[in-house]
């Protein structure tokens, strides 16, 4: 992080930069500026060895403006009370920004789930949960956790389960968390949901005429240089999402240290060797980078920094050679950095945008949930046979006769997965087009343009619920 300068400050930055464009009342700014509650929790643990450990954990509700309110639970030892100020407010803004009708909230337990047995991470998960519910700090209508870094659908099985016990309205307590396992009620593409985003943000940034005049890139994925630095859940999805359309990975970089090779990784065989070494160190034919921030510094035409926050500081970002750094992760490019980058004319895709394919699919799980009914049930067989009499029309109108494999791809109805990845597509489409008018008409920045609309949104919901006259 750059020196003295708290993360949910650095966040407050670029808001106080696009408020100053939007002219709202200060009064009203500042009310959406401010974290509206935090609960700091410290609980006791009991070991497998009969130790007992003081658990620290945080819930913060940045914006009520819409409930439920929503975000992530991480686990990490890094944790603290201003950073989940800093994640819910970007959360406020990226559920605005993409029109998903949350409140921003963000959730920490100060561990390394590295360090803990799988009984003392569910035992952890349950006490968390009871105190969240005991607080009135989560529910299907008041705020809604889900995965983050260092959890998974495992620890979101556990949240509901222990909330469906504990609460009087169990006909919805599945709409408690999100990215839980399809069994409990999760929805198809949620686990690959950011990554895809990521991927669809990227390819419209790419389409966008001012965008490549600004990075002098020609249009499209294919042949690009990409960096990644991050193969969590988000990173090694994007990594995927991005090989598939023909981009070249040149560098990836985790926890154990960073690799190159110019002529392109397949994502598949590095995670298949980490996974039989433990590291993506020494993988064939590639070399190994003395660090992992020096993943940050290859000449590369996108950088995806898919981990955590302040990655890229005052101190490193005139050594970034990017010319587009999409940010997968939330806050992986401080404040002064991001003056520094916008300086050199290095273009930023901006996290409360790339990474919203998350929290966007989360909300397809949680309608999914209240209303309990898989989405495509009802209408995918109708669908198809409505296709199957057009193409049957245009048999006997042409005297052509499809094969049966094709004409059962051109007649197939769609059902949850491939509505919920359209869902996301068009969300991703809507938003980038929205920034890009906004960046025209204000003549900024990705990330200004970004704050702005969800500033205006955020507003617009308090102002018409008369709150400010």
């Amino acid at each position: 992080m750059d020196p003295h300068i708290p993360f949910f400050q650095q966040v407050n930055r670029h808001f106080d930069k696009a408020a100053r464009l939007t002219g709202q009342p200060a009064g009203l700014l500042e009310q959406i500026k401010q974290c509206n509650s935090v609960y700091h929790v410290a609980f006791p643990l009991k070991r497998d060895d009969g130790r007992i450990e003081v658990i620290h954990a945080w819930r913060a509700e940045h914006s009520s403006h819409k409930l439920p309110t929503k975000g992530g639970i991480r686990y990490a030892t890094h944790v603290s009370e201003d950073e989940v100020m800093a994640l819910a407010a970007m959360m406020t803004y990226k559920c605005a920004l993409v029109d998903v009708p949350y409140g921003g909230a963000k959730g920490a337990v100060r561990i390394d789930p590295q360090q803990y047995s799988e009984a003392e991470i569910e035992r952890v998960t349950r006490r968390f949960t009871y105190e969240l519910v005991s607080k009135n700090f989560i529910g299907p209508g008041i705020d809604v956790p889900a995965p983050d870094y260092g959890t998974g659908s495992r620890e979101m099985s556990w949240i509901v389960d222990t909330y469906t016990a504990l609460s009087r309205n169990a006909l919805d307590a599945a709409g408690c968390v999100t990215g839980k396992p399809l069994e409990l009620g999760g929805i198809r593409g949620r686990t690959a949901a950011t990554g895809r985003g990521v991927f669809f943000g990227i390819r419209e940034a790419l389409r966008d005429p001012a965008a490549l005049a600004e990075t002098r890139l020609d249009p499209g994925i294919e042949g690009k240089r990409v960096v990644i630095q991050g193969l969590g859940n988000v990173g090694s999805h994007s990594a995927k999402f991005m090989a598939a359309a023909g981009a070249r990975l040149t560098g990836l970089a985790e926890r154990e240290g960073a690799i190159h090779d110019e002529k392109g990784f397949d994502p598949d065989a590095v995670m298949a060797h980490r996974a039989a070494t433990g590291s993506i160190l020494d993988f064939p034919g590639a070399t190994n980078l003395p660090t992992t921030e020096a993943a940050l510094e290859l000449d590369c035409d996108i950088l995806i920094p898919a981990a955590l926050e302040n990655q890229i500081t005052a101190e490193n970002a005139g050594r970034v050679r990017a010319r587009i750094v999409a940010e997968a992760a939330n806050g992986p490019v401080t404040a002064e950095a991001n003056d520094q980058l916008l300086a050199r004319n290095v273009f930023i895709i901006p996290d409360i945008y790339l990474n919203a394919g998350g929290v966007t699919v989360s909300y397809f799980e949680w309608v999914k949930n209240l209303s309990h009914v898989r989405f495509g049930r009802l209408d995918k067989r109708f669908e198809e046979m409505s296709n199957r009499r057009i193409m049957q029309a245009v048999e006997e109108l042409t005297g052509t006769r499809m094969a049966p494999g094709p004409l059962a791809v051109a007649t197939a109805g769609a059902g949850e997965a491939e509505l919920v990845d359209s869902g996301l597509e068009d969300t991703m489409i809507g938003a980038w087009r929205e920034i890009a008018d906004t960046r025209a008409r204000y003549a900024t920045d990705a990330r200004t343009a970004a704050y702005v609309i969800s500033i205006e949104k955020v507003a617009r919901s308090y102002l018409d619920r008369g709150i400010f006259p």
